[in-house]
C-alpha cells in the first residue's frame, strides 16, 4: 500500500500540526477564547487526544493570572521528574522562575517513611518552605493533589495556579474535584485522563503565550 506523505520541513512540523488541530477543533464546533485555545491546542499537540477540548476546565481568568505570576518570577512545583524535564526551563528562567521536584530528595523519602505517607504528600509539604509566587503542576499523583488541597485549606500554601491533571483510576477523579471546589485559580483535566506530559504542556503553553 502506498502512503501519501506531506512534505513538511522539520521547522514547520509544529506549525502545521497546530493548524491541523485548529481545523479539527473548528470542525467539531469547539469555540475557545484565544488564551484557553493556546493551552488546549498545546495539550492536544502533546497527546493527539481531542477529548481535552472538552475535559480541560479553567477557573475564571486562570490563564491571565498564571501568566502574570510567571512574568513576576513564579516558580513551578511538579510531582514528577518527568514533568520537570518537559517544562521549558530556559523560558521560565527568563522571568526569574525555576522548576522544583522534591520526589527524589532524601529528606522527602525519610519524611514519607516516618509519617506513613507517599513521597508525593511529603513533597507538597516540603514546598511550603518555598518563597515567592508558585504554580503547582500535578500530573501523576492524586495524593499530591489531595495534600495540596489540604495545605491550601490550612493557609500554608497560596498557589497562583494549580494544574491538576493526574492520570489513573484510584482517587484521580476525586482529587481533581477537590481542587475545582476551591477558590484557587486552576486548570484541571476532569476525569481519568492526564499525565506528566500534560502538566508540562500546560506550563509551556502558559510560558509561550508571554514570550
Amino acid at each position: 500500500m502506498k502512503v501519501e506523505l506531506q512534505n513538511v520541513l522539520p521547522a514547520d512540523i509544529e506549525r502545521r500540526s497546530m493548524e491541523m488541530i485548529g481545523e479539527e477543533l473548528a470542525a467539531r464546533g469547539v469555540m475557545l477564547s484565544p488564551e484557553r485555545e493556546a493551552v488546549v491546542k498545546r495539550v492536544i499537540h502533546t497527546t493527539a487526544d481531542f477529548d481535552y477540548a472538552e475535559n480541560l476546565t479553567f477557573s475564571p481568568s486562570a490563564v491571565e493570572t498564571a501568566r502574570a505570576a510567571l512574568r513576576a518570577g513564579a516558580s513551578v512545583v511538579t510531582d514528577t521528574q518527568m514533568a520537570k524535564a518537559g517544562i521549558n526551563k530556559k523560558s521560565l528562567a527568563r522571568f526569574g522562575g525555576a522548576v522544583h521536584c522534591f520526589m527524589s530528595d532524601a529528606d522527602v523519602a525519610a519524611a514519607a517513611k516516618q509519617n506513613g505517607t507517599t513521597r508525593a504528600v511529603a513533597s507538597m509539604e516540603k514546598a511550603c518552605a518555598l518563597t515567592g509566587p508558585l504554580i503547582f503542576a500535578i500530573g501523576n499523583a492524586p495524593t499530591a493533589l489531595i495534600r495540596l488541597y489540604e495545605l491550601i485549606g490550612e493557609g500554608r500554601l497560596h498557589p497562583e495556579l494549580v494544574i491538576g491533571v493526574p492520570v489513573g483510576f484510584v482517587n484521580v477523579v476525586e482529587s481533581k474535584e477537590l481542587i475545582l471546589g476551591t477558590g484557587t485559580p486552576h486548570i484541571v483535566a476532569r476525569g481519568r485522563k492526564g499525565g506528566s506530559n500534560v502538566a508540562a504542556a500546560i506550563v509551556n503553553a502558559l510560558l509561550y503565550g508571554i514570550e
